[in-house]
């Protein structure tokens, strides 16, 4: 790399650290070229982003940002994935490292909050933006459901009562 691409790939991770909501650290250890295009396609589908950067260039790029925190888990080959979601990330790379032993979780941020790689997997545990949303789309549709039951109910049953008659004689 020049020294212009070196300034153009700080900016770029620069941007990427501005705008996550989290940045979870890993650390390749032998992953193949085809479980690691299993794993970027994985961080894609939940929305994410996985980057292999260098680590000097990344921890310029972290500088004034509220991950500078996360500057410590920057050695050996690491790749950093993030997403705006806090949950997202995560929980896809703790998925991935379940099945997979080749790869570590170093430890991660959440913006200022620095995350051990337990507190990774704790964050992964936890229900992302999507599930929350239709979970609260569901409390707040349910009265409405109910109410219009209800108002349907005394009907049904007198219309039941009154086929019951209609049989009955």
């Amino acid at each position: 790399m020049d020294r212009s691409q070196k300034a153009e790939s700080v900016a770029s991770l620069n941007e990427v650290f501005n705008q996550a909501g989290v940045v979870v650290v890993t650390r390749n250890l032998g992953l193949s070229v085809a479980q690691s295009t299993q794993l970027r396609t994985k961080i894609r589908e939940a929305g994410a982003t996985y980057k292999v950067a260098k680590n000097r260039l990344a921890k310029l790029a972290i500088q004034d940002t509220d991950y500078v925190g996360i500057g410590d888990f920057l050695t050996g080959p690491t790749a950093l994935a993030s997403s705006e979601d806090p949950v997202a990330a995560a929980k896809a790379v703790v998925e991935f490292a379940k099945a997979n032993d080749k790869i570590e979780i170093v430890g991660g941020s959440m913006g200022t909050q620095v995350l051990t790689p337990e507190g990774v997997k704790a964050l992964a545990s936890m229900p992302s933006l999507d599930e929350l949303r239709g979970t609260l789309i569901g409390l707040i549709q349910a009265p409405a459901t109910k109410i219009a039951q209800l108002t349907t109910a005394p009907a049904a049953k007198l219309a039941r009562v009154f086929g019951a008659y209609a049989k009955a004689a």
